[in-house]
């Protein structure tokens, strides 16, 4: 009985601990558990090339009703994102210069209210095209293509090398120059600038030079450009000459012949040179065996071009050949007189000889520069380029070395000019006179009797001198009158060395040498110093200092004057 009761009761304690078992693993499913929640799905981490477009999509679950989203990166992005209602999206990655990594987060919310979010991790890769290296030379003239003589500078250009995929304004981040063959001119140098300088080497043989540019760009990518030259030996190397520029001058006019000879070369010097022409004309050469120098232009009646060659010849034999080209034209038919200026400036001093490198100064044009050469023909006499004849009493020509005449007619200006006198008469040189007009005189008719003016008249004024030189009939004429600015300033000798500036020749009597000024009247009333609309000042002309300048009308002023003209 005992031993069959055991086997019961060890059943019935199974069936208990299975029956706990069985309990706790199925458990009972709560209501909150088995509910389905609201939830959004961005996607899987992944990468993308620099400055390409991405496509985002999210996906949801167990939304109620409709559901919008709103997308976001962090560092910031432009995404675009036209409608709300729609899952997606899209952005443009940015350019790098190394892995960059942006956070994409998209949040949505359905009609019930309910919100979630998600986000992925975008990796921008760079994708870096290599820079482009360039090398640009100029080509030296009158030689092949990269060919060069011995013993110049040359200028390697590397500015033009580029970086099409470059964000920034400075594509290139270094330069490094090399030379692969012929003679070191790298030496002393710097080679990691944008250009390299450098002198040709001078040789017995020519040779060949290589160089070597490598650019770096700002994300590390190189590229390398390579160019070679051929340097002529130091006896092909020929002399560099330069006959200057194109001219067009007037017959008689100084042509200028600036040439230059030289070589790169020390062994090559001197270079011997010889200006030769060629045209239907003959100018004059001066000294022509010198590279430097000028010629003086032919007479033509016509516009006549010529042709001026420098040859030079340097020690190896080599010879060169440039030109010029020069139009000559006729002298014009003066009507006015040129200044007397036959001397030429540099920058420091007054020289009587050329100077071609201050070309187009007056002492190199015009009838004073004829004169000089000889080529001026006149009617008269006169200094420089200036043209006088003497006049006697009854207005007759005298002969060029007559020591009594009373008037002087320039044969430029077709004027006809009064002569001073010493003998205390009417036109004597020490009289002075006030200005004074009736007409034509600015508003203010002048002064009758100004302070400190002397003469023979009742009135010292230039009215009254005027009347008194037409009732005398000097040199048989009756319409003297007083020089306009221009008139009265044609006189003036700008070359002269001596004072007065005039030609005395043919103008004695002007005023003493020692004086500080000359100032003799013009008819004009000056716009300067005008009150009460009315001109009170005339302009007046010196011949110490061969300026112009406004005068008072009172003031004591020498006069001389003036009839006919062209």
């Amino acid at each position: 009985m005992n031993n069959m009761a055991m086997p019961d009761a060890c059943a019935r304690f199974l069936l208990i601990v299975l029956t706990l078992i069985l309990t706790a693993c199925g458990g009972g499913l709560s209501k909150d558990d088995s509910e389905e929640r609201f939830a959004i799905n961005a996607g899987r981490d992944r990468s993308a090339a620099e400055q390409t477009g991405v496509s985002l999509t999210a996906q949801v679950s167990f939304a109620t009703g409709a559901v919008t989203y709103s997308w976001s990166a962090t560092p910031s992005l432009t995404i675009v994102h036209p409608d709300n209602t729609l899952a997606t999206a899209s952005l443009s990655t940015p350019a790098v210069t190394a892995d960059t990594q942006y956070i994409i987060s998209v949040n949505a919310t359905d009609s019930a209210g309910q919100s979630a979010n998600d986000s992925f991790t975008l990796t921008v890769t760079p994708e870096n095209l290599p820079p482009a290296a360039v090398i640009n030379l100029t080509a030296w003239p009158d030689q092949a293509v990269d060919t060069y003589p011995a013993g110049v500078t040359l200028t390697f250009d590397g500015r033009n090398s580029s970086d099409t995929d470059s964000s920034t304004s400075e594509p290139i981040s270094s330069w490094l120059w090399q030379q692969t063959a012929g003679d070191d001119v790298l030496t002393g140098l710097e080679t990691d600038q944008s250009t390299l300088v450098f002198d040709t080497p001078i040789t017995a043989s020519r040779q060949t030079l290589t160089l070597t540019l490598t650019v770096t760009d700002n994300e590390g990518a190189t590229n390398t450009a390579t160019r070679s030259i051929t340097v002529l030996s130091q006896s092909e190397t020929p002399p560099q000459i330069d006959a200057g520029i194109d001219q067009a001058v007037f017959s008689g006019e100084r042509i200028v012949l600036a040439g230059t000879a030289t070589s790169s070369v020390p062994a090559a010097m001197p270079i011997t040179t010889l200006w030769t022409y060629s045209g239907d004309a003959e100018p004059a050469i001066v000294n022509p065996t010198v590279a430097d120098t000028y010629a003086i232009a032919p007479t033509v009646s016509s516009e006549t071009p010529l042709d001026f060659y420098l040859t030079g010849d340097d020690n190896f034999g080599n010879q060169v050949t440039e030109h010029l080209r020069v139009l000559v034209r006729p002298f014009p038919v003066r009507v006015l007189n040129d200044t007397g200026m036959t001397q030429q400036a540099t920058n420091s001093s007054l020289s009587a000889t050329q100077q071609n490198g201050w070309p187009g100064q007056d002492g190199q044009r015009g009838a004073d520069a004829l004169a000089a050469s000889g080529q001026l023909d006149k009617a008269g006499r006169g200094e420089a380029g200036f043209d006088f004849t003497k006049l006697n009493a009854n207005g007759d020509e005298e002969d060029v070395d007559a020591d009594q005449f009373s008037c002087v007619r320039d044969n430029v200006t077709g004027l006809v000019w009064e002569v001073k006198t010493t003998d205390g008469g009417l036109q004597d040189l020490d009289h002075r006179y006030s200005w004074y007009a009736a007409e034509d005189n600015g508003g203010a008719e002048g002064t009758l009797n100004g302070t400190g003016t002397v003469c023979t008249l009742t009135n010292c004024n230039t009215a009254a001198y005027i009347e008194a030189i037409n009732t005398a009939g000097l040199c048989g004429f009756y319409d003297w009158r007083l020089p306009d600015h221009q008139e009265l300033m044609s006189l003036v000798h700008f070359g002269r060395s001596g004072l007065p500036r005039l030609d005395v020749h043919y103008f004695p009597n002007t005023g003493a040498e020692t004086a500080d000024t000359l100032w003799y009247w013009t008819a004009q009333p000056s716009a300067d110093g005008v009150s009460n609309d009315a001109a009170q000042n005339a302009w007046a002309i010196d011949f110490i200092s061969g300026v112009d300048n406004f005068l008072n009308k009172s003031n004591a002023v020498s006069i001389r004057l003036v009839r006919a003209g062209r």
